[in-house]
């Protein structure tokens, strides 16, 4: 199907990318010149604007941003929805609030206007690897815009499905999880999880790393070669993950992760989550403890920390903040 990407960043370049593999046909704008001539000429088709990008696009349209939370993609919504007719599409896959795209899906439906929110995981590698997509909306909107998150997803691979689970589109790697909001709620809850499991994994490293201190009796001091552990620990073990795949990426890389300070940046879905578990009392120890260390890395840094912004890095582009 044809379908219009705003937002050529790290993520939405790639997306474009793997739905023109897909055999999808693509429109593409950016505020970056230069995004959309690299995608052009991969057989994109370029737009200098928002107007020129909806005027290039048939009917029923569809189209997808990907642009950062916030202002940015309220904005980009907004005037979207000027420029779009009844029985359109609009797709959110950025990281949105997701009480944010309950109002918005009920502002453009005035118009007629279709509402997607689009929880997608799989950074800069989802290009090759595919990416899991938590959706929300109605179901005439996700049909109408199937196609493209059949493509964008994973497929179902080389793991087994679950005994016992209902037919379904779980298993190909996307999932329309309910009425608007609820894609951005699950993927918002898939981020706070991701914060503890990341912090796990870079404190319990640091344990190992500091094995090594004089500070130790010399008869349980330890030399431990970390990258060889997390390499050991992704055969066979019950807490291997991608996660540890990236980490051994980046120990592999950089032993002693002397290129990275430890300051590790949230970007808004862990502090959602533990405000949600406090709307629902629901304990959340382990993800508001892993909200908190991201906010104590600002101001001490500990080779967890610089573990985190490792695998943030690998898994999302994401570089520290220059000084």
């Amino acid at each position: 199907m044809q379908i219009a990407m705003v937002g050529l960043g790290r993520m939405g370049g790639n997306m474009v990318r793997r739905l023109m593999k897909g055999g999808h046909s693509c429109v593409v704008y950016d505020r970056g010149a230069d995004a959309v001539a690299a995608l052009a000429k991969e057989g994109a088709a370029g737009s200098n604007t928002l107007q020129d990008m909806v005027a290039r696009l048939q009917k029923p349209r569809a189209v997808w941003i990907m642009v950062p939370a916030g202002k940015p993609t309220e904005d980009t919504v907004q005037a979207l929805a000027a420029l779009l007719e009844s029985g359109d599409t609009i797709i959110d896959g950025g990281n949105s609030f997701f009480k944010d795209d309950v109002r918005r899906s009920k502002e453009v439906a005035k118009k007629g206007i279709r509402y997607v929110d689009a929880g997608t995981s799989g950074g800069v590698w989802g290009v090759e690897r595919g990416y899991c997509l938590m959706v929300g909306g109605s179901k005439e909107a996700i049909a109408h815009v199937q196609p493209v998150l059949q493509t964008l997803a994973p497929g179902k691979g080389d793991i087994p499905v679950t005994p016992g689970l209902p037919k379904g589109t779980a298993d190909q790697g996307w999932l329309h999880c309910g009425p608007s909001g609820s894609g951005h709620f699950v993927k918002m809850i898939h981020n706070g999880i991701e914060y503890g499991l990341m912090q796990a994994y870079g404190e319990g490293f640091d344990i190992l790393k500091n094995a090594s201190s004089t500070a130790l009796p010399e008869d349980i001091r330890y030399e431990l070669d970390l990258g060889a552990i997390a390499e050991l620990w992704r055969r066979g073990s019950v807490v291997s993950s991608w996660l540890l795949d990236l980490t051994s990426i980046a120990l592999a890389q950089d032993p002693q992760l002397a290129s990275y300070s430890g300051f590790v940046e949230d970007s808004g879905e862990g502090r959602w989550t533990v405000e949600a578990a406090i709307a629902e009392a629901v304990p959340a120890e382990v993800l508001s403890a892993a909200l908190f260390a991201r906010f104590r890395s600002r101001q001490q840094h500990t080779f967890a920390e610089k573990l985190l912004s490792a695998m943030r890095k690998q898994f999302g582009g994401h570089l520290e903040p220059k000084k």
